[in-house]
């Protein structure tokens, strides 16, 4: 590189490198989104205009950037790099493979446009394009120290929110009014913005997705609450408590009494070893085995970091051993389609002999 670059990036591109050599890629190109942020450090937004870092297996990496854009890298890591621009009438993509030269296998971000991969896709004739998925996402998997620091700090934070939830759950007012009050509230507490909120009252909270309404809060309602968002750092939080307004019948308790325990089983079988799917199974048997299993309709987790949603995936099937610094979200839900549901969400980070969970707000089922 033609200039000197933050130590944890030189150290991720490195170790980016020596990934695609590993599997066999001549090139990765990686254009605006999480994993330029997490190579980089820059974020950017993609559009017609191609900016892309060149990061080949061997040799030095590159940017290629329009001009008009170019004094948004100023202070950032890619000007220890060869910065290559380019205005309104070259074609980028040809630029970008001179650059590139003789290679056979280019491996590009999954959220790379159509028009900039069908683009590559025509300048490089001789190279098969695939993605760098498979390669970058065994590093992002892998929280380093400042990573996990960022996520408590996020966990903490969206702590903060919930701490405030009970006040806004009245009867009486609507969804979207009590959703309005956490979105202010998420900023207040230090995120860059609220990324989803979901308050599914009642019926609503046997849609896991749901968001707000304008459903009017009564008095016995189970609400589900569900929240999180970046810091400006980029690093998410995410988590899940339910509420009811007023005091909870006995079904409500029975139940929520099955969901608690499964999420604590899930918890305890976080370790370096075990599995993700064993994490699942471990919540997903004890909500099966009391009668309830059908109404479990998601995976237990997902990993987190600069997105809400990134590997590793708890879910059945995935056989990846968990390593330390690998963190995501266990979440089991129980839902009866009509009538109400139920979530618990923790965001952990797996450590040398467990897990450490980054929220800290009680798992009981709160009367508001």
């Amino acid at each position: 590189m033609s200039g000197t670059a933050p130590d944890h990036v030189t150290a991720r591109l490195e170790r980016a490198r020596a990934a695609a050599r590993q599997a066999g890629v001549d090139a990765l190109v990686v254009t605006p989104g999480p994993d330029l942020q997490y190579l980089t450090g820059v974020v950017k937004h993609s559009h017609e205009r191609l900016s892309a870092l060149l990061l080949p297996a061997q040799g030095d990496p590159a940017f290629v950037v329009p001009t008009l854009e170019r004094p948004g890298l100023d202070g950032s890591a890619v000007e220890a790099m060869d910065v290559l621009t380019w205005t309104d009438g070259v074609d980028p993509h040809a630029l970008a493979a001179s650059r590139l030269g003789d290679v056979r296998r280019v491996a590009v971000a999954a959220d790379m446009p159509a028009l900039h991969v069908l683009g590559l896709r025509d300048a490089l004739p001789g190279a098969t394009l695939e993605l760098a998925t498979p390669i970058l996402r065994q590093l992002r998997m892998r929280k380093d120290a400042e990573e996990i620091a960022s996520l408590r700090k996020a966990g903490a934070a969206i702590d903060d929110v919930h701490a405030r939830v009970p006040g806004w759950l009245v009867a009486g007012r609507t969804e979207a009014e009590v959703g309005a009050d956490i979105t202010r509230a998420i900023v207040e507490t230090g995120h860059a913005e609220a990324a989803f909120v979901i308050v599914g009252s009642g019926p609503n909270g046997a849609s896991p997705h749901h968001e707000v309404s304008d459903r009017v809060l009564q008095t016995g309602d189970v609400v589900v609450v569900d929240i999180g968002g970046p810091l400006p750092d980029g690093y998410n939080s995410d988590s899940t408590r339910t509420y009811v307004v007023g005091e909870p019948d006995p079904e409500v308790r029975e139940v929520y009494a099955v969901l608690q325990r499964a999420q604590a089983a899930a918890v305890d079988a976080v370790r370096p070893g075990a599995t993700a799917a064993s994490v699942d199974e471990a919540a997903r048997a004890i909500i099966r085995d009391a009668g309830y299993g059908e109404f479990f309709v998601h995976r237990t987790g997902h990993g987190i970091g600069l997105e809400v949603h990134e590997e590793p995936y708890i879910v059945d099937g995935n056989d990846l051993p968990l390593e330390p610094g690998m963190a995501f979200s266990v979440e089991p839900g129980i839902y009866f389609p009509g009538r109400w549901g139920a979530r618990i969400e923790d965001i952990v980070v797996v450590t040398e002999s467990g897990c450490e969970p980054v929220n800290r707000r009680p798992h009981d089922l709160q009367s508001c």
